[in-house]
C-alpha cells in the first residue's frame, strides 16, 4: 500500500492517518462495487428497482443497457480507486476521489436524491480531507 509520500514540511504523517485514509479509498471503492453490481446485473430486479427509485418493470428493462453502461463507468472508477490504494503517490487518490465526490453532487443535484450526495460524496469527501489534513500534520 502506498503512503502517498506523506512527507511535507518536514513532518512524518503517522501511521493513524495512513490507514484511516486508505480506509475511506477502500470504503469508497466497496461502495461503488455494489454499485457497479446493482447498475450491471440486478437493475431490472426488485432490489436494483428499489436502490434506483424505479418504479415501472418496463422502464427498467428498457433501459438496463443505459444502466449496464453506467456500471462500466463506475467500474472504472473502481479501478482508479485499487490503483490509488496501491500508488505510491497521492494524485491517483485524489483525482479518483474528487471525480466520485463531483458526481454524488451532481446525482443527487440532477436527480433531487440528497441519498446520492450522502452515499458517495460523504465518504470520498472524508477520504479527500484525509488526504490533505495529512499534508499539514
Amino acid at each position: 500500500m502506498g503512503n502517498y509520500g506523506l512527507n511535507y514540511f518536514g513532518f512524518q504523517a503517522t501511521n493513524n492517518m495512513q490507514i484511516l485514509t486508505q480506509s475511506l479509498i477502500a470504503l469508497v471503492a466497496v461502495i461503488h462495487i455494489y454499485i457497479v453490481y446493482l447498475e450491471m446485473f440486478l437493475w431490472t430486479s426488485k432490489k436494483g428497482m428499489k436502490a434506483f427509485g424505479l418504479r415501472d418493470k418496463e422502464f427498467a428493462e428498457e433501459t438496463k443497457v443505459l444502466a449496464a453502461n453506467q456500471g462500466l463507468y463506475n467500474l472504472f472508477l473502481v479501478f482508479g480507486l485499487i490503483w490509488a490504494l496501491l500508488s505510491e503517490h497521492q494524485a491517483p487518490a485524489l483525482f479518483f476521489l474528487g471525480c466520485v465526490f463531483i458526481a454524488g453532487i451532481y446525482g443527487a443535484y440532477s436527480t433531487q436524491k440528497i441519498r446520492i450526495f450522502y452515499i458517495q460524496s460523504i465518504p470520498s469527501g472524508l477520504g479527500l480531507l484525509s488526504i490533505l489534513a495529512t499534508n499539514f500534520i
